[in-house]
């Protein structure tokens, strides 16, 4: 017998003299895109439709090979197309179901990638009819909801999700997708939480449901009310935010696992053993080829649920072993269709509605630890601008928490102690910590070891201003909840005092390049500011008496970098120019630092030279100027 291979919708066989036969449902799809109804001389030519195994390539290919006009020619069949698949949605037959939720992808996927240019209103005419849209649109929710809430066929609810996704990003930007009003009007909110509140239909859907709901809240945010902003704003079940915790914790915890194991593979490398050989001298270069795809999906849907709902921050503090440690079996993800911005969701949930017993060697962990520790992945390299807005993601969102009153008081908890593995950018000048040396801390402590890297690793000539001021402003909020709550946290501050002065240092050194793009002296003055709350207020939450020994030694020892700071912003400010009154508030920002450094620095020369020291050690420099703190 002949062998018979199917290509584009032909049944081709070896027989050179044989003509090459199409599929039956190729054939239907040709009679769909003439201009005559197909059901006039087929009654039945719909429900065989959907009895047939859907050949999506063809019918998206044939879509995209129609030019404007043609496609005008046959927007009856199309729109009676769209509406037998919404009804085939209520057949019992699962074959049907299936069948046209494919269709109704394909339809949509091809009917906008003919029709970019042109607008939502067209389309909508395109798929369904002006005359008939709100109705089409009424019954395809409907259905949708009813398949998604049932209890039926696990791959049917996937396709239903996968359908959801697929009208949800068709468009680049979401709120120009017009159609979106319908499912707007039509909510299905309450089965994405359904999902997300049973353990089985989370694990085999969360991810598309935590995706889908980001999305949708999205769609017009700042121009109307978006009924799914308002809904995700007062969800308070327990069992529905910890499942959306759940599934973004995994999502992170899997981005995490992948980029260890490059790092380690690229560690054991040859590459690794050549520079064993010849030193670190390529180390900086060497990193940047460990690259993973970021999830921007998953960081949205975080930033939406930590934004917008207030009992979310609960969940973040919610304990569990460390994902990574755990397996599970892999599940199958329907394929149809492609997955949307061009991520991959985690194969299955790693935790269970059950909580897994803790082992005294196991460490656990929370779902803002998996986060600290993807933002220290992310915000590692910046200078593709795809990682760069990554990286101001994730700061926003760790604004977010800083702000939070509930967020604090767990963030600064001394009975929450966790040891956070962060990772660190290699640089020639340091060596890489080694994990079990690390430190249980209060999770803040994990915060601002984040905030001081990124100051200390950015310092380059494209420079992330963007991302330093809000990462001051990170810190800014922790040490005002420090300050008001009087929290003396036991961290080295001495890293943050010499991370921010050598940022100064960077700014002063690069004054002519970086104002030509930014208003440097906004972020001088936030870092001044920051020196000033531990100057005027850091009694209320610095450690101990020698912490402020060492914030003033460290602020003299340091001083030129002020006076040179100083001389700067006042050359500015005395000038006429566009940054004349930016330069002045730093100048008068400066004034307890140099009231201090002009207070003790006499003092100190003298001391060094009745003593003949040409330079005073750390212990000397304190007790000159531990007796004249009381002094100011």
């Amino acid at each position: 017998m002949a062998q018979v291979e199917k290509r584009g919708g032909l049944l081709r066989k070896s027989s050179a003299s044989k003509k090459p036969l199409k599929e039956k449902v190729v054939l239907m799809y040709d009679e769909i895109f003439m201009t005559e109804d197909p059901s006039k001389c087929s009654p039945r030519f719909w429900e065989e439709l959907f009895l047939m195994k859907v050949n999506l390539d063809y019918l998206e290919g044939k879509l995209e090979s129609l030019d404007g006009e043609e496609l005008m020619k046959i927007k009856d069949n199309i729109n009676c197309l769209f509406q037998h698949c919404i009804q085939a949605l209520g057949e019992e037959h699962p074959i049907r179901v299936v069948n046209a939720l494919q269709t109704l992808c394909a339809l949509i996927r091809g009917v906008h990638q003919k029709n970019k240019s042109t607008s939502g209103f067209d389309i909508i005419n395109m798929l369904m009819g002006f005359d008939k849209a709100e109705l089409c649109m009424k019954n395809l929710m409907e259905s949708l909801d009813s398949l998604l809430c049932a209890e039926g066929s696990e791959s049917l609810k996937s396709l239903c999700l996968k359908l959801l996704l697929c009208l949800v990003t068709v468009t680049d930007n979401i709120s120009q997708n017009t159609i979106l009003e319908y499912v707007m009007i039509n909510s299905i909110f309450e089965a994405i939480l359904q999902i997300l509140s049973h353990p089985p239909s989370r694990r085999e859907h969360g991810y598309d449901a935590v995706v889908l709901l980001a999305l949708l809240v999205n769609y017009r945010k700042y121009e109307s009310v978006n009924p799914y902003i308002v809904k995700l704003s007062i969800v308070d079940d327990e069992a529905t935010l910890n499942g959306m915790g759940l599934v973004i914790a995994q999502a992170l915890s899997e981005y995490n696992r992948q980029y260890k194991d490059k790092e380690e593979e690229h560690q054991s490398g040859f590459f690794s053993a050549l520079t064993n050989m010849v030193g670190s001298m390529f180390i900086a270069d060497a990193h940047e080829n460990i690259s993973v795809q970021t999830n921007e999906a998953i960081l949205l849907a975080l930033y939406e649920a930590v934004h917008l709902n207030r009992n979310f921050i609960t969940v973040l503090a919610q304990s569990h072993p460390e994902m990574g440690l755990v397996t599970t079996p892999v599940s199958p993800v329907p394929m149809t269709p492609a997955t949307p911005l061009g991520t991959t969701p985690p194969s299955s949930d790693v935790i269970s509605s059950v909580e897994l017993p803790l082992d005294a060697d196991v460490q656990t962990s929370n779902l803002l630890i998996t986060f600290l520790k993807y933002s220290s992945i992310v915000m590692q390299d910046t200078k593709d601008e795809h990682r760069l807005h990554s990286g101001k993601l994730c700061l926003i969102i760790l604004t977010c928490i800083a702000e939070d009153q509930y967020a604090n008081a767990f963030l600064h908890d001394d009975n929450m102690n966790f040891r956070v593995n962060l990772h660190r950018m290699p640089m020639r000048h340091r060596k890489k910590a080694a994990d079990k040396n690390l430190p249980c801390r209060p999770l803040v402590c994990a915060v601002l070891d984040l905030m001081v890297e990124f100051i200390v690793t950015h310092m380059m000539k494209e420079f992330p201003m963007d991302l330093y001021v809000r990462c001051i402003q990170v810190v800014h909020k922790l040490l005002c909840y420090q300050k008001k709550c009087r929290v003396r946290l036991h961290y080295t501050w001495r890293e943050l005092w010499s991370a921010l002065i050598n940022l100064l240092k960077f700014l002063m050194s690069n004054e002519t390049v970086l104002l030509a793009k930014h208003n440097i002296f906004t972020l001088a003055l936030m870092v001044v500011n920051l020196f000033n709350m531990f100057i005027t207020y850091g009694d209320t939450f610095l450690p101990t008496p020698s912490s402020y020994d060492e914030l003033y030694y460290e602020i003299i020892r340091m001083h030129q970098s002020f006076d040179n700071l100083y001389s700067m912003v006042l050359r500015i400010s005395t000038n006429t120019g566009q940054w004349k009154e930016a330069a002045s508030k730093v100048t008068h920002a400066l004034v307890n630092i140099r009231a201090i450094i002009n207070h003790f620095n006499p003092k100190i020369e003298s001391y060094a030279a009745v003593n003949h020291i040409s330079q005073l050690s750390e212990e000397q420099g304190t007790a000159r100027i531990l007796p004249g703190i009381k002094l100011l």
